[in-house]
């Protein structure tokens, strides 16, 4: 269906925003350090883990897929002896609390056009699968809040990691490992700036740029560091198998509902960007 498809293709712009932001805000920080945890990468790994359970470094590395694993064994399992992943996961929705009320005002939470988002975004959900997506599993058998913003913010974090694993099944199949990907998508200019890529996933710039080579010689990356006409071609190619391993939920939404459940987030997320959500020099300007 067409909507569904332009909507899978746009969610990053869209719906994302609202999840993410969350990882940038303040309030996230405070909180888990609040739970027990130390403060920087620990609260990202353990709070984004949690609803998997006390999996080990290993786990969290595979799922997350593009961060350096040396990275993420410097925090995991340490992160669960300071705090169950219960009261993670307790402090994780205080903070996104604390965050969407900052960012985006009460009036705004408790409007009709918030809670109308919510209960549209959590029907999508139920077109979600958990076969072969251990993340969106595991933050699926959370149960749900019952504040409208967020119950939105959880059924949109359902719908990213939903995606999020489905684009990992498209790497993997396309031969494309963690470092690869982040490399080749920073090219596109739709994600990360590469100084904060490499800074936020762990890399060194030996290891980032011993990967550029190897896409340099695979035909991906030109001799300036843009894709290729190949590499165009490969990053499509993830695009399309991403978005249609992510099409179930807004199939099972409808179009007319999910047309407008885009209306309702639009705004939402542009707000919440223009609130300051997001730090400068971080992300390029086609993001």
């Amino acid at each position: 269906m067409g909507e569904a498809s332009r909507v899978t293709g746009r969610f990053r712009g869209t719906f994302d925003v609202l999840h993410s932001l969350t990882y940038f805000a303040p309030e996230t920080e405070e909180a888990l350090t609040g739970a027990g945890l130390r403060p920087g990468r620990m609260t990202y790994f353990a709070g984004r883990a949690a609803p998997m359970g006390a999996v080990g470094p290993g786990v969290v590395a595979a799922t997350f897929y593009n961060f350096n694993p040396e990275l993420v064994a410097r925090h995991i399992p340490r992160a669960w002896t300071l705090a169950t992943p219960e009261k993670i996961i307790e402090a994780r929705f205080e903070a996104v609390d604390a965050a969407l009320t900052r960012l985006l005002g009460k009036e705004t939470l408790g409007s009709e056009a918030v809670a109308e988002a919510a209960e549209l975004a959590r029907e999508a959900t139920g077109g979600c699968q958990p076969d072969g997506r251990p993340l969106y599993a595991g933050h699926a058998g959370l149960d749900w809040p019952s504040e409208p913003h967020l119950v939105l913010w959880h059924a949109i974090t359902l719908l990213r990691e939903h995606r999020g694993d489905g684009h990992i099944a498209a790497l993997v199949a396309n031969g494309v490992d963690g470092l690869a990907a982040l490399v080749s998508h920073t090219a596109t200019g739709k994600g990360f700036l590469p100084e904060a890529a490499k800074a936020s996933r762990g890399w060194s710039d030996e290891q980032w740029d011993a990967a550029a080579a190897k896409l340099r010689e695979q035909g991906v990356l030109d001799d300036q560091g843009g894709l290729t006409e190949a590499g165009n071609d490969l990053r499509e190619r993830l695009e399309v198998a991403t978005n249609a391993a992510s099409a179930g939920p807004w199939e099972h939404l409808g179009e007319e509902k999910t047309k407008r459940l885009h209306e309702l987030c639009g705004p939402l997320s542009r707000q919440g960007v223009e609130a300051g959500a997001f730090p400068a020099n971080v992300f390029s300007t086609g993001r």
